[in-house]
């Protein structure tokens, strides 16, 4: 099959559903691709009822040797957008290491930010494009954005991090988060 990361993710996404798996496609970094370095990537979670959790998936990579066991993701293989926002506030991550591999310009603090809104937007079954933008994502990528911008960001990657959809569908009710009748693409 051809198609992005996040192409794998939402069909996987499909074929659990169907199955009536519960599963939803997160937007992140993977960060078992080069060491040091998150790379812009999308995966799958599906839900695990007996053992009551989600089990991240890396759909596109099963069978390949990219990571030891795609089929179950440890904690700090694949990172949320929200949860690699987060290492970056605190400063346990150099943003400068996060962002769109083969590109210059596609790395640090505004990559980490869009991706934290595409997987709030994604947890609310919105599974944009990852190229896609709305909001005040160009003004993030441009650096025009403040402080305000970054703490309603602190507050995606928070909601993103707790299983509570009515937090999550607040949220994403923010104009500044909510994806548009039409995207810049």
């Amino acid at each position: 099959m051809v198609g992005t990361c996040r192409h794998f993710a939402t069909i996987a996404c499909a074929i659990l559903r169907a199955r009536g798996v519960a599963s939803r496609a997160r937007c992140g970094f993977g960060t078992y691709f080069q060491e040091g370095r998150g790379y812009d990537h999308w995966i799958t979670e599906y839900r695990d009822d007996d053992q009551h959790r989600w089990v991240r998936i890396d759909t596109e990579h099963l069978g390949k040797d990219f990571v030891e066991r795609p089929e179950h993701l440890a904690p700090d293989e694949f990172l949320t957008g929200g949860e690699a926002w987060l290492r970056y506030r605190r400063g346990m991550i150099d943003p400068q290491t996060f962002g769109v591999p083969g590109t210059d310009h596609a790395w640090g603090p505004h990559e980490i930010s869009g991706n934290a809104v595409r997987d709030l937007a994604s947890l609310c079954k919105q599974e944009t494009l990852p190229w896609d933008e709305w909001g005040r994502m160009t003004e993030a990528y441009e650096g025009r954005t403040g402080p305000g911008y970054d703490q309603l960001i602190d507050r995606v990657a928070d909601a993103n991090s707790k299983d509570d959809p009515s937090t999550l569908a607040r949220l994403f009710g923010n104009e500044d988060l909510a994806v548009p009748q039409r995207i810049i693409s």
